[in-house]
Parts: structure tokens; C-alpha cells; sequence
């Protein structure tokens, strides 16, 4: 201290200081230390939420999960069970911060330094905006929102975590593969030229379906089968195929489409087990350059899957998934690379412990867009322009802050059992 200074105006400069990290205050050397101790977390106690906060203690030792929250409590008591066998000296979660409910949220940012969001899709934006303001560092999983209002949050929330010094990782982890990274330097360098053409695909069947046991609430089933239900997962082009467009902007340098139509709707998964979500879809963009992407993804079983973005250009094509490129340059990738998974995390917890934070803003809140204006083109049967949809304030009811529990979901099974979808055509959302 200078002489003069007074003891509060140290104390002052020192909390300036800490704030720039959150609720941390930790040196630049720590990490390799691995001796000061980052409080993990967890909003959601579902398989990606667990997953991350695998990845999060796999990445530094530091790190001690203390808080875990879900709508279910035998879930949340479930996956510390599975959590504390896997990591016994890094999960420290006592029944009293272990929480149940959609106030939940809450509670756990109060108990960390570092909150990993992976629930419902249509809390993401609202939990990390949350968490933010409360001074933590976000990891928020895909899709970041399921509506133009979501993406709206999204970018309010990111400008917040850079005002504040903060960290925001997203969990579109192909931009954290090595391998990925290579073959996009050489897309971006000129090795297939010009981009005339883009391929998406993720076919599979259907995934996360769990059906109604006896006792639930309509809201607490819907909760527990989250991904069926348009209003808390928002389908399958913003919940899957998110990782496909994410890529396609990424090879495109940024750029984002100007349009888009889609081809959607549910053939086969009628059952109560699949909601009112759609089981196929099909979404032409189209850039103001004249590039084409052509996007695709589908949850049906008995049919050929396929997880794939193709990129053609004027002097070859590149299999991106398969780190191929063919044409006038002829490359591949063979090398083993860690987990993207662990990388994402590893990039989070060194820029907390480095005081140097990182933010997925930009990517994140383009990507989740394209998908949602994909997703809104596919229910009602009209082209969905980028302008049109980034300046909408529409939402799939009820707002994240207004559901609480004991609520009336906005959607109910009919006569037969099966809950009624979006008609193309017939639909109007923007």
C-alpha cells in the first residue's frame, strides 16, 4: 500500500479488482498450482448437465461440485450418487445445497463461483442472464435459447459478462476441436476456394424419451421429457441440428443467412412419449453471397442415420467431421485430439484462473438464430427472413420467469392421447 493510502481505499482497489472475476480472486499462476478451489454449479441434473460437470473436474483439480438443482429432487439426489463415485474428492454437494423445483436456479447461483446450465433449453438464456448479474461465470449448453426473444437475452447477457469481466463458454464444442480448427484455418485459407454449397445432416432416432409414471403432474411429466415439447425444448433443429449450422457459420467466416424456408412435420412418432415436437425436418438457407446451405435432421427410427456437414467449393470439398479435404488440395487429419467436451471446460477454468475471460457471444447467439428461424420456417410453412426474425420479440409461451411449480403446461394431450403440432400452412408464430 502507498503511503498515505488509506485501508479503504485498498480495500476498495481490491474488490475492483476481484470483481473482474466474478466472486474470484485468483492469481495467474493458480491453475498449475491446482491449489485454489473453483465452487462448480450445476442447473439441470439431467445426462449433459452431469457430463459437464465431468468435464469441468477432469479439466482442473481445483474444482469442487457444492450445489445441484432440478425439478425432480430424486434426480438431482440420483446423479450426485453417480457424480461422487466417479470423482469422490471433487464432489462436495451436502443435502442443503441440494435443491429441487424451477426455483432452484436460484439457489445454486448463490453457492458458486461457476454455473453450468444444461436444462430445459428454454431457461438457458433467462438462468445465464441470472447468473451473470449475480457476478458468476457461465458454461450454458445448446441450444442457448428456442426463440427470437431468447436470442435477444442472449446477446444482453454476453454484452453483461464483458462488462463485468466475466466468463460465458457455450457448449457448440466443435469450435473447440483441434481437428475442426485445422481444417477450418485450410477452408479459410483457400483450399476448396470459394464456398458454393453446404450439407448438413443429423439423422438418428429419437433420444432422452422417458414415459409417464404414475403420480406425475402433466407440467412435471413434460418436465421430465423435456426434449418432446416445443415450448421447453423448442424441436429438433434448434436442440440438434444447432451443432450442424454452428459449423456451416463457422466455414462461412461469420456470415449469417438472409433467408430461409423448411419442410417439417411428424410422420410416425405419434405416441404420448414424443410430445408435439416434429420427427423430420428440412431447411434450405440461403446467404447474400449466393452460398446454399441445405440442413437436414430427423428422430425416427428404422431409418438411415447420418451425422455430416459437407462443404463444397469452386477447388474441392471438405468432409469436416471426417477432417477430409479433396480437390486441388488433398489433406486429412489423423491425429488423436482430446475430447472437445474437456476442451470447452479447459478453456473456461483457464480464463477464470488467468483472469483473462473468454466469451461465446458472437457465435452463440448467430448460431441459435439460424436454427430458431429454421425451426419457425418448418412450423408454419413460410420463408423466415434473418432481418424479419432478429428484430421479433416473439416467445413460445409461458415466459421462462412465469413458470413456477404447480403450473399448467401451454400444451395438453388430445382425445387419444397424442398432443396436437404446429400445421405448416396453417400456423402462424411471427
Amino acid at each position: 500500500m502507498k503511503a498515505g493510502a488509506s485501508r479503504r481505499d485498498f480495500l476498495k482497489k481490491t474488490a475492483a479488482s476481484g470483481a473482474a472475476l466474478g466472486t474470484l480472486a485468483l492469481q495467474a499462476g493458480a491453475h498449475a498450482a491446482g491449489s485454489d478451489v473453483i465452487k462448480i454449479g450445476m442447473i439441470g441434473s439431467g445426462g449433459r448437465c452431469t457430463g459437464a460437470a465431468m468435464n469441468a473436474m477432469n479439466v482442473d483439480a481445483g474444482v469442487r461440485l457444492v450445489a445441484m438443482c432440478d425439478i425432480f429432487m430424486d434426480r438431482v439426489h440420483a446423479r450426485r450418487k453417480h457424480l461422487k463415485a466417479k470423482k469422490p474428492k471433487q464432489v462436495e454437494v451436502p443435502d442443503s445445497q441440494c435443491f429441487a423445483g424451477f426455483d432452484g436456479y436460484k439457489k445454486v447461483i448463490e453457492c458458486v463461483d461457476v454455473v453450468l446450465i444444461a436444462n430445459a433449453a428454454k431457461f438457458h438464456a433467462f438462468h445465464m442472464m441470472a447468473a451473470l448479474q449475480a457476478g458468476k461465470h457461465v458454461f450454458v449448453e445448446k441450444p442457448h435459447a428456442i426463440d427470437p426473444a431468447g436470442v435477444k437475452l442472449i446477446r444482453q447477457a454476453c454484452k453483461l459478462a464483458e462488462e463485468k469481466g466475466l466468463s460465458v463458454v457455450s457448449g457448440l464444442q466443435s469450435r473447440f476441436h483441434p481437428g475442426y480448427q485445422e481444417t477450418m484455418k485450410r477452408i479459410h485459407d483457400g483450399a476448396i476456394g470459394d464456398i458454393v454449397t453446404i450439407e448438413e445432416h443429423f439423422l438418428r432416432g429419437p433420444y432422452g424419451l422417458h414415459r409417464r409414471v404414475p403420480g406425475l403432474t402433466e407440467v412435471q411429466y413434460q418436465c421430465s421429457n423435456q426434449y418432446h415439447f416445443t415450448w421447453l425444448s423448442g424441436d429438433d433443429v434448434p436442440q440438434s441440428l444447432i451443432h450442424n449450422i454452428d459449423r456451416s457459420l463457422w466455414a462461412m467466416g461469420g456470415k449469417t443467412p438472409v433467408k430461409c424456408h423448411g419442410l417439417g412435420g411428424r410422420s410416425s412418432m405419434t405416441d404420448e412419449v414424443y410430445g408435439n415436437v416434429f420427427d423430420h425436418h428440412a431447411v434450405a438457407y440461403d446467404f447474400a453471397n449466393g452460398t446454399k446451405l441445405y440442413a437436414f435432421c430427423r428422430t425416427t427410427t428404422g431409418c438411415y442415420n447420418q451425422n455430416s456437414t459437407i462443404i463444397l467449393g469452386t477447388k474441392g470439398r471438405c468432409n469436416l467431421m471426417g477432417r477430409r479435404i479433396t480437390g486441388e488440395t488433398n489433406w486429412h487429419d489423423k491425429g488423436r485430439h482430446r475430447s472437445p467436451y474437456d476442451l470447452e471446460h479447459d478453456a473456461l477454468f483457464k480464463s477464470i484462473r488467468a483472469a483473462k475471460p473468454v466469451n461465446s457471444g458472437t457465435h452463440m447467439a448467430d448460431s441459435t438464430l439460424a436454427t430458431v428461424m429454421g425451426q419457425l420456417s418448418c412450423y408454419t410453412g413460410k420463408e423466415v427472413k434473418w432481418a424479419q426474425v432478429a428484430k421479433s420479440d416473439f416467445a413460445y409461451p409461458p415466459k421462462p420467469a412465469d413458470c413456477h411449480d404447480g403450473m399448467e403446461p401451454p400444451t395438453k394431450p388430445g382425445p387419444t392421447g397424442s398432443y396436437p403440432v404446429y400445421i405448416p400452412g396453417q400456423t402462424k408464430l411471427l
